[in-house]
């Protein structure tokens, strides 16, 4: 098995665990309030890797605060979009939308790199966007605050993808996990001192969140995305992530009784293929023409 297969490997069962975060954070927030959900699993987090890997975290180059810092910042903004967003919006419609966040990775890498997007890409924003007008047209499932809150979570995390390539290649593994995990505990409780009153109530299924949401969903997922998905392309990674919203619904449905219906299905459906034709258009003929409306036609110059 190649180095890259490995690393795509990983990133599917990185990919399987987040499916089943959206089903757990919806459970938990019966229980707890947003901020504290996120501060909790991040604080937990945090203190475990100083417990059983401060050897491998410290000394920390200065260098290596800065990049951890600011993508632990775009993490913490990207969960509490999310984690705020599913108090009012299903954890299926969440997942679907979160997953839309492939779909600006190559866009921001437009912006980043001032480079002209390709035809395909355009055409997958415009699917996912007639996607995305299915998915929340059936009555009582209409786009909602929730729903506006999830897009922006996955602008952010498209973010984070994009800068998590430049940097992960830069610090260790280690250091940078850490780094990112600390700093949304940080912002989490500061958050929460600033604007949310905290609310607990001691149950078996916030337990039961917490555990899945801080070791699987935290500890090992953000791990495993900072050590491998240095190893493949941002493209191929996010072709990956597409799976994460079939996952959640089939765990929503299982577990919450969740029915998207007819529409909102073949919306899911248009997501997904929306993102896919992006992903893809580099290799498709006619998808991978430069889509520049600046540049003058060659053929009407003298």
């Amino acid at each position: 098995m190649t180095v890259r297969s490995k690393a795509e490997l990983a990133l599917f069962g990185t990919t399987a665990i987040w499916g089943g975060t959206f089903v757990a954070m919806k459970i938990g927030l019966s229980d707890m309030s947003s901020m504290l959900q996120i501060a909790l699993r991040f604080m937990v987090g945090a203190l475990f890797f100083l417990v059983f890997f401060w050897r491998n975290i410290f000394p920390i180059p200065s260098s290596a605060i800065l990049k951890g810092g600011i993508l632990g910042l775009f993490l913490f903004l990207a969960f509490a979009a999310q984690t705020i967003g599913l108090n009012y919006t299903t954890a299926s419609k969440s997942a679907f939308i979160t997953g839309m966040m492939v779909i600006f990775v190559p866009l921001l890498q437009v912006i980043i790199e001032r480079r002209a997007p390709k035809l395909g890409n355009i055409l997958g924003v415009l699917v996912v966007l007639l996607g995305l007008w299915f998915l929340t047209s059936p009555t009582g499932a209409e786009f909602n605050v929730g729903d506006a809150l999830t897009l922006v979570c996955a602008v952010l995390f498209g973010v984070y993808i994009v800068y998590l390539d430049v940097v992960s290649k830069e610090t260790t593994t280690m250091q940078l996990t850490f780094l990112q995990v600390a700093t949304c505990a940080v912002l989490g409780w500061t958050s929460i001192v600033l604007f949310e009153p905290p609310s607990f109530a001691f149950s078996e299924g916030s337990i039961v969140s917490l555990l899945y949401l801080t070791f699987l969903a935290t500890l090992l997922a953000t791990y495993v995305q900072t050590r491998f998905q240095k190893d493949t392309t941002p493209t191929r990674a996010v072709i990956i992530f597409t799976i994460e919203p079939v996952i959640a619904s089939v765990a929503a449905y299982l577990i919450l009784d969740e029915v998207l219906g007819t529409l909102g299905i073949v919306g899911g459906g248009l997501i997904i293929l929306g993102v896919l034709v992006s992903e893809f258009s580099d290799a498709v003929p006619g998808l991978n023409m430069s889509f520049d409306p600046t540049q003058k036609d060659p053929a009407s110059t003298s």
